[in-house]
């Protein structure tokens, strides 16, 4: 049998063909079919060239909706038909990180669509404790999963409390899902960006109370920011533009004493200056991926409601039509928050 797959072959270049069909699971791996595939910025900057840690043919396809269609050996506590979604960071379990419960960033990982091929594709074989299931969730919504556990593992890196002036920079998913997540951890988020279409969602569809577009009547973002925030700056800040002129003005946006959160990530160096970031007292968190707990933790937010994931989709291809679309997510005009492929 045969496995519907599509490669990016290099920068630019998708390739639909057909791989060997996995074979059977082993023990404490489960075969599953892949429903859906989310498309999210590490697939977009895979496609430009620009992605760290890749190299070339690569299957991309890490935010799954999957069905289990069978189990290997030992395996419990998922079952034959479950859907699951699917925690694609695939760990060692030994090093340091890993014994201290930061599985995220272990010294050797490995994550689906990026370090080795992921999902998309009809069907993959991955470790049963990656998955987490939910009999309540859609396919879609088990896809969302892991671009909002972006956001809540930042969030909780942060350590946003109620009532607290919060700045996110960037409205692109992984900034909306900070945004969502500081709402829920109860702050005050105010969100910055160059694109007006995006602030405009941010207000009309999250709720966000007030936005500031980056530049406007040609001011700097930091007299933008001080206005905004009524003669201070934000003790809570999020960098999720992934552009590294962004990321240095950063520093200059949190307050005294605060708290700056790099969510993206870049090829390039950041750099601040020295006297402001002592004087400032600031406190820097890198951010990377997340956890089992956040997986768990966000599939109950969504079954509750307390997550709302209607917002989200705003594109969506079949699978033999994704690679017609892929260009036109990558143009700003087309105003993509999230596209989804649908596989089965």
């Amino acid at each position: 049998m045969t496995n519907k797959t599509i490669t990016l072959e290099e920068p630019g270049r998708f390739v639909l063909g057909e791989t060997e069909a996995p074979s059977r699971p082993g023990p404490g791996d489960v075969l599953v079919g892949v429903q859906r595939i989310g498309i999210c910025g590490t697939d977009l900057h895979a496609f430009r060239g620009q992605q760290p840690y890749f190299t070339y043919p690569r299957v991309l396809g890490h935010e799954l909706g999957v069905e289990v269609l069978e189990l290997g050996d030992g395996v419990s506590g998922v079952a034959v038909g479950d859907h699951c979604a699917v925690e694609p960071y695939l760990n060692c379990g030994n090093c340091r990180a890993c014994r201290a419960g930061r599985t995220n960033c272990c010294s050797s990982l490995e994550v689906l669509g990026v370090h080795v091929d992921g999902g998309m594709r009809q069907e993959i074989v991955v470790p049963a404790n990656k998955l987490h299931q939910s009999d309540q969730l859609t396919l879609e919504q088990l896809a969302l999963v892991e671009t909002l556990g972006i956001g809540a593992h930042a969030v909780d890196r942060s350590g946003v409390t109620e009532g607290e002036e919060v700045l996110v920079i960037g409205a692109g998913p992984i900034g909306l899902a900070v945004t969502q997540f500081a709402q829920i951890a109860g702050g005050q988020v105010t969100v910055l960006d160059i694109n007006p279409r995006r602030l405009a969602f941010c207000r009309d569809l999250f709720g966000v109370g007030q936005t500031i577009l980056s530049g406007e009547d040609g001011r700097e973002p930091i007299e933008q920011v001080t206005e905004a925030f009524g003669g201070e700056l934000p003790t809570a800040v999020f960098d999720a533009t992934g552009f590294p002129p962004s990321m240095n003005t950063a520093f200059d946006l949190t307050g005294s004493g605060g708290r700056l959160t790099m969510v993206s990530l870049v090829q390039a160096d950041i750099t601040f200056n020295d006297p402001e970031f002592h004087r400032k007292e600031l406190t820097v968190f890198a951010t990377r991926n997340s956890t089992a707990a956040d997986f768990r933790r966000i599939i109950s937010l969504i079954e509750s409601g307390t997550a709302d994931t209607t917002p989200w989709i705003t594109h969506r291809a079949g699978f033999d039509g994704m690679i017609g679309e892929f260009e036109n997510w990558l143009d700003p005009e087309f105003g993509v928050i999230k596209a989804m492929v649908e596989v089965g």
